[in-house]
């Protein structure tokens, strides 16, 4: 035992003894095989933070759309086609409540693009920032399952303060901390559910992410809807209080990543992990001889940011993340701005969120097929096909509105599934001590993007050229980098950088040879 214990290679984020961790990996793979209905349980519990995450990032299609209104006074001054800035106030009127929306509430129906957008912008931002700050300590200190708790409570508390905002600066201050908060979420769900499945189950539980996900979206039309002369601080409620609870029962059920607890240290809770699980006695036995090779970590603020260290220090990685980063820019901007541009269309605003929503579900399937699918060309197809559906939006912009719409939903089911995807490969591409990180990395890539969405769509409401052109031109841009990347269909998840460079050196190894 002494001497193995000399035999350690030190990496400041991921010190591991390289002969015993290939041991335990290959035993947590294995007990990890047996997916039983305690584990599909886990992974129902932990995706449920999807449903919530996902209401607060499209409910602004409600809560800050552009109301409608009508002339009081049918006079030449005030037609259906006028600009309402230019209008006396007392010849229209809004055709609900003057509290439907923060648009009517707060007097914005003239005011600049960019004050419009602040909002949802100032949201995106939070999550650049939550990205940043927050995600690293999944990687170190706190783990996956008690930041998703935290991010889920803290970001709901303040959903539910929001609705005592005075002015548009108050809700874009309280947006930001909400984006903050919720930054973390969508990440640590993923890496959480690949981390506690081996990788025969990976694209399965992450398809169970996206459904609940999906059912978040879905869900928001029918509050809408219920809610429909009510004002919108009333949808800010409906999904606040159920999320708060649900930080409680995580709490209480929801159980950490085996492999994050390895890689801390903590053995003895992976063993009694497997206990709980379907391991045969000699399965347990062989696990409980192996020796320790967590992380002994410095308790300092350098603890918490350790794995970004790693990334600069391992030349690879780095030149993988920076690309990762565009691609993610791409693919991000249309899934997450597509939703929230429909009140460009002109369509239904409630029909057009239930048409963008129900395409979730045929992407799940779609992403859970594409399993035995090489990740590459599956990106490639979806991204380009959902860049020319948004350009073509432009194109036949006079034209039907039924043809624009299902255009528009075509071109978010093909993001939408390239996104799925998109996930899981970027799961694959990095080992456990920094996939957290630079998961988190990418997530801050893909917010960059969507920052610029808002004041975008604002300013597509006049022309959709700077909405859905504009989507459709970068989208397309940044499916390119794909080819720069390796393919990683069939990889086994790696603890350490040195295991990750093996397997994916024997990989193109053997795809020389079958191609010889």
């Amino acid at each position: 035992m002494e001497d193995s214990t000399e035999n350690l290679t030190k990496s400041d984020g991921c010190i591991q003894q390289q002969t015993m961790i290939v041991s335990w990996d290959e035993m947590i793979e294995k007990s990890l095989t047996n997916f039983g209905w305690k584990e599909f349980l886990q992974c129902m519990l932990v995706s449920i933070a999807m449903f919530f995450d996902a209401q607060q990032l499209f409910i602004a299609i409600y809560s800050d759309n552009y109301p409608t209104w009508h002339c009081t006074n049918h006079t030449t001054i005030c037609t259906s086609s006028s600009d309402i800035c230019k209008l006396p106030k007392s010849s229209w009127a809004w055709d609900e409540h003057s509290s439907k929306t923060i648009i009517s509430q707060y007097g914005l129906e003239c005011a600049s693009n960019f004050i419009t957008g602040l909002p949802q912008s100032s949201f995106f931002i939070g999550s650049l920032f939550g990205s940043i700050l927050l995600a690293t300590m999944a990687d170190s200190s706190l783990g996956r399952k008690n930041m998703i708790i935290l991010s889920c409570l803290s970001m709901s508390i303040t959903s539910v303060i929001i609705i005592f905002s005075t002015n548009v600066w108050v809700y874009s201050a309280l947006k930001l901390l909400i984006g903050f908060f919720r930054s973390s979420i969508a990440t640590c769900v993923l890496v959480l559910l690949t981390e506690r499945v081996s990788k025969d189950w990976r694209f399965t539980v992450g398809s169970v992410e996206y459904f609940f996900f999906a059912l978040g979206y879905m869900s928001l039309p029918g509050i809408a809807y219920v809610n429909r002369y009510s004002s919108w601080k009333y949808l800010y409620i409906w999904i606040s209080i159920p999320s708060i609870c649900y930080s409680i029962i995580a709490y209480l059920f929801v159980t950490e990543s085996p492999r994050w607890l390895l890689m801390q240290g903590r053995e003895q809770q992976v063993i009694a992990m497997f206990k709980g699980v379907s391991l045969v006695e000699n399965d347990v036995n062989l696990i409980s001889s192996l020796p320790k090779v967590g992380i002994k970590q410095r308790a300092s603020l350098f603890q918490l940011y350790s794995p970004i260290v790693e990334l600069f220090k391992t030349s690879w990685v780095l030149k993988r993340v920076v690309v990762v980063m565009v691609l993610g820019l791409g693919i991000g901007m249309v899934y997450y701005a597509m939703p929230l541009a429909v009140g460009n269309l002109g369509f239904n605003i409630y029909l057009a969120v239930v048409f963008n929503a129900f395409m979730e579900l045929p992407s799940c399937v779609i992403t859970y097929f594409l399993d035995n699918y090489r990740r590459k060309p599956s990106i490639l197809a979806f991204s380009i096909t959902s860049g020319i559906c948004s350009i073509m939006c432009v194109v036949i912009r006079n034209g039907p509105k039924g043809v624009m719409v299902g255009l528009a939903v075509a071109s978010f089911f093909c993001a939408c599934t390239a996104y799925n995807v998109f996930l899981i490969y970027i799961i694959e591409l990095f080992p456990t001590c920094v996939r957290n990180t630079t998961a988190s990395l990418v997530r801050q890539a893909i917010v960059f993007g969507c920052i610029f969405s808002p004041f975008l769509i604002s300013a597509g409401r006049k022309n959709l050229i700077f909405s859905y052109g504009v989507f459709g031109i970068v989208i397309i841009c940044s499916t390119f980098t794909l080819f720069i990347l390796p393919e990683t269909i069939g990889i086994a998840l790696c603890d350490t950088m040195d295991q990750q460079e093996k397997k994916e050196a024997s990989q193109c190894e053997m795809g020389n040879m079958v191609n010889k």
